[in-house]
């Protein structure tokens, strides 16, 4: 059973992921990542894609040309969970080995 995350877990967010943001209105976190170009945004979908499928928890993104837009939350869970945590570190690990 997946659970929401506690109190004592999302006081430390802003420090475990400090580039990762609130979403207004909802139980999630967000991040944008700028890239050269399409080729290199896409290049990054698909490894975290890899990572998603691994981990079996998907992210909800959007992709504009060299723009990616994530967005993490577990249904499941009714909001974030320490799931959402693992994959935004392995997914500011790739955009960081990038």
């Amino acid at each position: 059973m997946i659970v929401a995350l506690t109190s004592a877990e999302r006081a430390s967010l802003a420090t475990r992921l400090p580039s990762w943001q609130p979403v207004a209105g909802r139980d999630a976190i967000s991040r944008s990542f700028t890239f050269a170009d399409f080729s290199e945004a896409w290049g990054f979908m698909a490894r975290v894609a890899l990572l998603a499928e691994k981990q079996d928890h998907h992210p909800e993104w959007t992709n504009v040309w060299n723009r990616v837009d994530i967005t993490l939350s577990t249904h499941d869970a009714g909001g974030l969970s320490a799931a959402d945590l693992t994959l935004a570190e392995a997914i500011d690990a790739v955009a960081k080995a990038a």
